[in-house]
Protein backbone atom coordinates (compact mmCIF):
# COMPACT_ATOMS: atom_id res chain seq x y z
CA UNK A 1 0.00 0.00 0.00
CA UNK A 2 3.07 2.31 0.98
CA UNK A 3 4.57 1.74 -2.68
CA UNK A 4 1.21 2.51 -4.25
CA UNK A 5 1.10 6.07 -2.24
CA UNK A 6 4.72 6.57 -3.23
CA UNK A 7 4.19 5.86 -7.39
CA UNK A 8 0.78 8.13 -6.61
CA UNK A 9 2.72 11.23 -5.40
CA UNK A 10 5.51 10.90 -7.72
CA UNK A 11 2.91 11.10 -11.06
CA UNK A 12 1.04 14.05 -9.37
CA UNK A 13 3.88 15.83 -8.80
CA UNK A 14 5.38 15.10 -12.10
CA UNK A 15 2.11 16.26 -13.94
CA UNK A 16 2.40 19.02 -11.72
CA UNK A 17 5.95 20.05 -12.89
CA UNK A 18 4.66 19.03 -16.36
CA UNK A 19 1.64 21.67 -16.39
CA UNK A 20 3.96 24.53 -15.02
CA UNK A 21 6.89 23.84 -17.48
CA UNK A 22 4.18 24.24 -20.51
CA UNK A 23 2.31 27.49 -19.15
CA UNK A 24 5.62 28.78 -18.67
CA UNK A 25 6.84 28.37 -22.46
CA UNK A 26 3.42 29.10 -23.66
CA UNK A 27 3.41 32.40 -21.92
CA UNK A 28 7.34 32.86 -22.70
CA UNK A 29 6.70 32.43 -26.48
CA UNK A 30 3.25 34.78 -26.24
CA UNK A 31 4.91 37.32 -24.93
CA UNK A 32 8.15 37.15 -27.30
CA UNK A 33 5.19 37.78 -30.41
CA UNK A 34 3.14 40.51 -28.93
CA UNK A 35 3.01 43.42 -30.30
CA UNK A 36 5.45 42.62 -32.76
CA UNK A 37 2.79 42.66 -35.82
CA UNK A 38 1.79 39.75 -38.09
CA UNK A 39 4.91 38.45 -39.50
CA UNK A 40 4.78 37.35 -43.73
CA UNK A 41 6.94 35.21 -45.46
CA UNK A 42 6.76 36.73 -48.57
CA UNK A 43 6.59 40.26 -47.93
CA UNK A 44 9.70 42.52 -47.05
CA UNK A 45 9.10 45.52 -44.54
CA UNK A 46 10.01 48.62 -44.94
CA UNK A 47 11.64 49.68 -41.17
CA UNK A 48 13.48 52.57 -42.73
CA UNK A 49 9.92 54.62 -42.19
CA UNK A 50 11.06 58.12 -40.77
CA UNK A 51 9.82 58.54 -36.94
CA UNK A 52 9.08 62.33 -38.20
CA UNK A 53 6.99 61.22 -40.79
CA UNK A 54 4.61 58.83 -38.40
CA UNK A 55 1.41 60.52 -38.22
CA UNK A 56 0.25 60.95 -34.85
CA UNK A 57 -2.91 59.01 -32.95
CA UNK A 58 -5.15 62.63 -33.71
CA UNK A 59 -3.39 63.20 -37.23
CA UNK A 60 -4.49 62.62 -40.41
CA UNK A 61 -5.86 59.09 -42.16
CA UNK A 62 -3.39 57.26 -44.50
CA UNK A 63 -4.46 55.82 -47.23
CA UNK A 64 -2.77 53.16 -49.40
CA UNK A 65 -3.31 50.51 -51.88
CA UNK A 66 -2.02 47.19 -52.19
CA UNK A 67 -2.51 46.45 -55.36
CA UNK A 68 -1.00 43.09 -57.99
CA UNK A 69 -2.25 40.80 -60.88
CA UNK A 70 -5.34 40.38 -59.06
CA UNK A 71 -6.50 43.95 -58.49
CA UNK A 72 -5.94 46.34 -55.92
CA UNK A 73 -6.94 46.35 -51.76
CA UNK A 74 -7.45 50.17 -50.66
CA UNK A 75 -6.76 50.31 -46.65
CA UNK A 76 -6.79 53.20 -44.22
CA UNK A 77 -4.88 53.48 -41.10
CA UNK A 78 -5.96 55.70 -38.28
CA UNK A 79 -3.35 54.92 -35.66
CA UNK A 80 -3.11 51.35 -35.05
CA UNK A 81 -6.68 50.47 -36.45
CA UNK A 82 -6.95 49.47 -40.16
CA UNK A 83 -9.77 49.74 -42.25
CA UNK A 84 -10.64 48.36 -45.49
CA UNK A 85 -12.17 51.01 -47.58
CA UNK A 86 -12.70 49.17 -51.30
CA UNK A 87 -11.69 46.35 -53.34
CA UNK A 88 -11.03 46.79 -57.05
CA UNK A 89 -10.35 43.15 -58.68
CA UNK A 90 -8.90 43.09 -62.57
CA UNK A 91 -12.24 42.38 -64.04
CA UNK A 92 -10.60 41.48 -67.35
CA UNK A 93 -8.17 39.35 -66.50
CA UNK A 94 -10.63 37.75 -64.44
CA UNK A 95 -10.30 38.33 -61.26
CA UNK A 96 -13.15 38.90 -58.74
CA UNK A 97 -13.48 39.38 -55.00
CA UNK A 98 -14.15 36.46 -52.74
CA UNK A 99 -14.06 38.83 -49.59
CA UNK A 100 -13.23 41.42 -47.58
CA UNK A 101 -13.00 42.89 -44.47
CA UNK A 102 -14.59 46.61 -43.56
CA UNK A 103 -12.67 46.84 -40.26
CA UNK A 104 -12.16 48.73 -37.83
CA UNK A 105 -9.56 46.14 -37.05
CA UNK A 106 -5.81 45.40 -36.04
CA UNK A 107 -6.08 43.94 -39.23
CA UNK A 108 -7.85 43.55 -42.28
CA UNK A 109 -8.13 40.92 -44.90
CA UNK A 110 -9.19 40.36 -48.59
CA UNK A 111 -9.25 37.62 -50.86
CA UNK A 112 -9.52 37.41 -55.12
CA UNK A 113 -10.19 34.62 -57.01
CA UNK A 114 -9.33 33.86 -60.84
CA UNK A 115 -11.59 30.54 -60.42
CA UNK A 116 -8.05 29.02 -60.26
CA UNK A 117 -5.92 30.47 -58.38
CA UNK A 118 -6.88 32.44 -55.13
CA UNK A 119 -4.89 35.37 -53.50
CA UNK A 120 -5.56 36.73 -49.91
CA UNK A 121 -4.04 39.37 -48.01
CA UNK A 122 -3.76 40.86 -45.02
CA UNK A 123 -2.73 44.05 -44.30
CA UNK A 124 -1.79 45.91 -40.42
CA UNK A 125 -1.09 49.30 -39.73
CA UNK A 126 2.87 49.50 -38.88
CA UNK A 127 3.62 53.49 -37.17
CA UNK A 128 0.35 54.06 -38.68
CA UNK A 129 0.57 53.04 -41.88
CA UNK A 130 -1.21 49.88 -44.08
CA UNK A 131 1.55 47.92 -44.64
CA UNK A 132 1.13 44.35 -46.40
CA UNK A 133 1.48 41.57 -43.40
CA UNK A 134 1.02 38.58 -45.47
CA UNK A 135 0.53 37.72 -49.43
CA UNK A 136 -0.95 33.91 -49.56
CA UNK A 137 -1.15 32.23 -52.68
CA UNK A 138 -3.43 29.28 -53.40
CA UNK A 139 -4.03 27.26 -56.82
CA UNK A 140 -7.83 26.08 -55.98
CA UNK A 141 -9.18 22.88 -56.85
CA UNK A 142 -11.07 21.70 -59.70
CA UNK A 143 -14.35 20.70 -58.20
Amino acid sequence: MRRRMLLVGLWAATTAVAVLVGVFAVSTVGATIRDRGPVGDEVVRDTAVDPASVPAPDGPRVREEISGEWGAFVVQCRDTWAYGVGVRPDEAAGWRVVSWEKGPDDDVDAVFSDGRNSVDLEVFCNRGRPTLAELERNTLADD
